[in-house]
């Protein structure tokens, strides 16, 4: 990561000769100052014609004459000639994330650990959870804590709390640390690409409330786990990372619950941290992540 301001541009688009030169060369006319550059092209998919071509590049601040709003309206007529699909952001803006959680503490309390140590530079404006356990643990930290009850029949109701007070704090990112329920559609579609989720990799064979134990029962010997965004399609969304680790038969039901629970922190640490930083570029269901 560089030391001075910068912006970042991730783009994709159909894929065709010059985009790089085309896109580099509107930098270049305005002084900009390329730091960092990624480049990816996806041959077509079944059905296609075409490729998709991903790209993610970081300019010196400084470098150019002007601001963001400026530089989007000046890049606007080369974009949507290539038909980019394209966002640029400052590095001195702090993201605010909006964290959500249940009665499993393990997520939250190591975001805000590296929150606390400024390993993850961001805003949190506040926790919202289904239970009032970890109350008492949020607010010791400075951070507002919402209790919203989730009920079978109040669920529209509770995400529309939810997805209200997302944007009175101005919510970039809503991140799911271990938040036990299913969102609506409604509140998935009013956020694509920005809501994070984190689960165990035995999806689809294990559901329910104990996966570790049914795991531990068929002798399963890889656990992991999967950071993805959220969409309707339950645990279908996105993939951001995924990682696993290997046990055998001498772990206990409770060796694999703590061995899930620490790959479940770091997954999910991981895949926040490529969110944020515009690491990852979404076409449909592929996402290409520049690490």
């Amino acid at each position: 990561m560089h030391r001075q301001r910068f912006y970042t541009l991730s783009a994709s688009c159909p894929d065709r000769v010059g985009i790089v030169a085309r896109v580099s060369s509107f930098i270049a006319e305005h002084q900009g100052w390329i730091l960092e550059t990624a480049l990816h092209a996806e041959p077509p998919r079944a059905g296609e014609s075409v490729g998709r071509y991903f790209m993610r590049i970081e300019i010196r601040a400084d470098s150019l004459p002007f601001m963001l709003s400026e530089f989007r309206e000046r890049f606007a007529p080369l974009a949507s000639e290539l038909e980019l699909s394209w966002k640029i952001t400052d590095s001195a803006v702090k993201k605010r994330l909006v964290l959500l959680v249940s009665k499993q503490e393990h997520c939250l309390y190591d975001l805000l650990a590296r929150w606390k140590s400024k390993e993850l530079d961001v805003e949190i404006p506040c926790v919202i959870s289904n239970h009032n356990d970890l109350r008492g643990f949020v607010e010791w930290h400075g951070i507002s804590f919402h209790h919203v009850p989730v009920t079978a029949d109040n669920k529209a109701a509770a995400y529309a709390e939810v997805q209200r007070l997302f944007e009175e704090v101005h919510g970039d990112t809503m991140v799911l640390a271990r938040y036990m329920q299913i969102l609506s559609p409604e509140l998935c579609a009013a956020y694509p690409g920005r809501i994070i989720n984190i689960h165990h990799s035995f999806l689809p064979s294990f559901v329910g409330a104990k996966p570790y134990h049914q795991a531990y029962e068929k002798g399963v010997k890889l656990i992991g786990a999967t950071c993805h965004y959220v969409t309707a399609d339950l645990d279908q969304g996105p993939i951001i990372e995924q990682d696993v680790i290997r046990i055998d038969h001498t772990d206990a039901v409770e060796d694999m619950v703590r061995y899930g629970r620490d790959i479940e922190k770091t997954v999910l640490a991981r895949g926040l941290r490529y969110h944020l930083e515009d690491r990852v570029l979404v076409h449909g269901t592929k996402t290409v992540v520049f690490r």
